[in-house]
């Protein structure tokens, strides 16, 4: 490839990327869409982990709510595998979500509260790195929904990626407005949210977390949902075929301080 064609293609992904931001932007100015940033802490099992779960617990959450993050989800995989944490965040608007790194570093009891981490030695640090990606809620669950508070509840994380942003902007119109959140609901599935990657990584690709009782409960629900006559008709509707070339899950369980 010649350098003015890399240039250009490079350009042109670049715009597109910008005209992404813009159209989600002027969308969520149209409704009350919550921007979700999900986040995730590496840690290393043991002291680092514990650490960090006390920071958040007693310094980060409570500043993040005086920030007007209202609702904080904290998560580890239940298999256990990963000392990692999961966090959702999810803002009011686009400003909130710019604001509220700066917020934080300017509340003195957030300073207080996580003096000891956040001025944590280059050789014991509170965390290796973080990863995070910026998701605009659906249409159709424009808000974080917070209803399971019960001590067996298990959340369930999802991520469909598609092998062009065509496909994608089909696979979020057959949840938004094809039937399939519809029918999520109609089985008893309790929704968390439903965001669609603005940035972050393995891009195009939606995301969606989904809120059980129990594994039983998780298990049940499943079975309804693929036995049901809407979903036969709606994986072989033609017009959404090839949405989505890959799927991750992950089962979390909450921290005892989750507020979600």
């Amino acid at each position: 490839m010649q350098r003015r064609d890399f240039l250009g293609t490079t350009c042109l992904a670049g715009a597109a990327a910008l005209t992404s931001l813009a159209e989600a932007a002027k969308a969520a100015d149209a409704g009350p869409k919550e921007w979700i940033e999900l986040r995730t802490y590496k840690v290393e099992a043991g002291a680092m982990r514990t650490r960090l779960e006390t920071f958040l617990r007693n310094a980060a959450i409570p500043a993040l709510n005086r920030a007007g993050v209202e609702t904080v989800g904290v998560f580890s995989p239940m298999d256990e595998k990963s000392a990692d944490l999961t966090v959702l965040l999810p803002y009011k608007s686009i400003e909130a979500f710019a604001a509220a790194s700066r917020k934080l570093l300017a509340d003195a009891d957030y300073q207080k509260a996580g003096a000891e981490s956040l001025n944590a030695p280059k050789n014991a640090p509170l965390y290796t790195r973080i990863e995070s990606s910026l998701l605009l809620a659906f249409d159709s669950v424009p808000k974080v929904e917070v209803a399971n508070k019960k001590a067996t509840r298990i959340f369930q994380l999802r991520t469909y990626e598609s092998h062009s942003d065509v496909k994608a902007r089909k696979k979020i119109e057959m949840f938004n407005t094809g039937g399939e959140i519809a029918l999520f609901r109609s089985v008893g599935m309790q929704l968390v949210f439903f965001g669609e990657s603005i940035v972050g990584a393995k891009m195009p690709n939606l995301t969606y977390m989904l809120v059980f009782d129990d594994m039983d409960a998780n298990k049940a629900a499943w079975d309804r949902f693929l036995k049901a006559p809407e979903w036969e008709k709606l994986k072989n509707d033609p017009q959404y075929a090839d949405t989505v070339s890959t799927i991750t899950n992950t089962l979390l369980k909450p921290a005892a301080f989750s507020q979600i």
